[in-house]
Parts: structure tokens; C-alpha cells; sequence
């Protein structure tokens, strides 16, 4: 049987990171978690792409629902991000818009975040401000005052939001964030704050206009901090990806991958334990396992106030 192992994660810099993932490096902007390129960490298959143990592995490791989705491809990217300054003002397109707008094997990008820590005050931006035409967001998005018709939202630590396809969004200073989203890697920039228009920083206005959807709102999801048994609660469910919290102060809590999907685990506090039919598993923090829909049943113990994100496909 194919067992669970972890991933080396692939780190990207940008002009947004801050110091939470990599306290030595200069700024680091995300760690690509669990992602197809990133390399297998160990047993078997150790400095193996997991695009090429989905390949090898097929529906031992992705499961019947994944497979029948999106074949042998590795179908979700999960990242940490370390917002230290805005992020772009951006969209994405679905998949039928990927298809018309970057060609043939482009998929679209759906997406959902957790926030993992927040100082006081931070803020996100999700959505138009209730009653924005296409008229008035096409004029905005073209000549300016995108700013003005935008929603903010104060977060927490602990809130989740779902990024739909065609959804105006941004992230903003003095979070730590875990994004679930298609292993796809669209980005239409609407607006960067002004910072100089680089190569890697460009604007995408034609693209953004093509596919943003004014009458597409952004709701967040808020989730108990201090429940002290264990517990498994619903963020969201959407035609890729499943995202649920597990949480709580002691206890086990078990899950079954039923052979349907993989079972993707990144654990956001103290050191825990994840234990199978064989195998078993210490999973520090800001750590990530896959377990394989081959698996089946496995239990997480809980200690202390912990938080596991679980993310598979539904």
C-alpha cells in the first residue's frame, strides 16, 4: 500500500513577503506546500515529483473522484502566504475562460483562503460594493477609481473566505494565510498600488474586463477558536476542493479517505501526531502530509489548541 509522506516545499519571493516562513531569508512572499513540482521528502518514492507519483501512482493516490475529474493530474495547489504589504487587486477566470483567453490546457482558478493569524486591523478586499454595474466596473477598471467601488472586510484569525472565478480580491498587510485553489496559476492584475509596472508586475486590464463579475460577493466564514473537543467543521465545498477545519484542545479525531481522495493535512500549530493501519507520522508546524486515497481510515490526535487544515477533492 502506498503511504502517506511529506513534501519539500518550493518558496516564492515577492515584493509583498514578510519573515513568518523563512526567518532567515531576506523576505519570502509563499511556500508552495503541497504542489505538483514540489519533490517528495520520503519513503519511497523520496526526491520524485508529486506530479510524477500521481503519474506513477494514479488512482492509489488521487482517488476515484480526482481521477475522474482531472485524470492523473494533481489537481489542488496549497500554499502558505505571508502578507506583509497589499497584494495586487486581481481576478481569476474559470475554466471556460481559461481555455478561451490562454488556450488549450489552461484551467481556471477557484480558490479559497484561511486566515491563519491576523494583526488588529488587517483587511481584505472581496467583491464589488452592492449594486456596481458592468458599466461603472469596466469605466473603473479602465480610467480608475477601482478603490471606491470595492468591498472591504475586517478579518480575524480564524476566518475563511471562498474566491470564486471572476471575483475582485486582495490581501492585505499583517496576515499569515493558507490558500486551497485548482493547481493553476492565472493571475489578472487589476491594480498594484501604484508600484512600477515590472515584467513579472504587469496589469492585465483586457483579460481582467473579459472576466470579472461585479455581481459576485465575497462573504467570510467565521470559525469557533477555543472549542475544546475535537472537531471536524465544513469552511467550504465547491466543485474542486473541499476545505474543512479540524480543531480543538485534546482528543483524536478520525478520517477516511474512502478511496474517493487523497487527504491533503497542513498543520498550523503545535506538534502532532497522525497515525494509520501501519504508519504514523509527526507533523510540526506549518508541516504538510498527503495521504494517499489508497490509505483509508487514519486518526489525528490532538494537543493543546490545535488547528489542521484538511483539503481534498469532494
Amino acid at each position: 500500500m502506498l503511504k502517506p509522506f511529506k513534501l519539500i516545499p518550493e518558496y516564492r519571493d515577492y515584493i509583498w513577503g514578510g519573515k513568518r516562513l523563512r526567518p532567515a531569508a531576506e523576505i519570502t512572499a509563499e511556500a508552495w506546500v503541497i504542489y505538483a513540482e514540489d519533490l517528495v521528502a520520503d519513503g519511497p518514492y523520496a526526491g520524485k515529483s508529486l506530479a510524477k507519483v500521481a503519474e506513477i501512482e494514479g488512482i492509489n493516490l488521487l482517488g476515484t473522484q480526482a481521477i475522474a475529474q482531472t485524470g492523473k493530474r494533481f489537481p489542488l495547489l496549497i500554499k502558505l502566504l505571508d502578507c506583509a504589504q497589499w497584494l495586487s487587486l486581481q481576478v481569476h477566470p474559470n475554466d471556460e475562460q481559461a481555455h478561451q483567453l490562454e488556450g488549450p490546457g489552461f484551467f481556471g482558478k477557484t480558490e479559497a483562503w484561511y486566515v491563519v493569524a491576523a494583526e488588529e486591523n488587517a483587511q481584505l478586499l472581496g467583491g464589488f460594493c452592492p449594486g456596481v454595474t458592468n458599466t461603472e466596473m469596466e469605466t473603473a477598471v479602465r480610467e480608475g477609481g477601482i478603490m471606491d467601488i470595492v468591498q472591504r472586510h475586517d478579518v480575524a484569525t480564524g476566518d475563511a473566505i471562498f474566491i470564486a472565478p471572476g471575483m475582485l480580491h486582495a490581501l492585505g498587510p499583517g496576515m499569515l494565510i493558507y490558500e486551497v485553489q485548482q493547481t493553476s496559476d492565472i493571475t489578472y492584475r487589476v491594480y498594484d498600488w501604484d508600484r512600477p509596472l515590472t515584467a513579472g508586475r504587469k496589469l492585465h486590464i483586457e483579460q481582467a474586463v473579459a472576466v470579472l463579475d461585479p455581481k459576485i460577493q465575497g462573504e467570510l466564514i467565521s470559525t469557533p477558536q477555543n472549542s475544546d473537543a475535537a472537531q471536524c467543521k465544513p469552511l467550504v465545498n465547491s466543485d474542486y476542493f473541499q476545505l474543512d477545519l479540524i480543531s480543538g484542545v485534546r482528543g483524536d479525531l478520525k478520517l477516511d479517505t474512502r478511496g474517493s481522495s487523497f487527504s491533503a493535512l497542513t498543520n498550523l500549530d503545535h506538534a502532532l501526531t497522525i497515525t494509520g493501519t501501519d504508519w504514523q507520522f509527526e507533523l510540526g508546524q506549518y508541516e504538510s502530509l498527503v495521504v494517499p486515497a489508497s490509505c483509508g481510515a487514519f486518526q489525528i490526535k490532538l494537543v493543546d489548541q490545535s488547528r489542521v487544515l484538511h483539503a481534498c477533492v469532494p
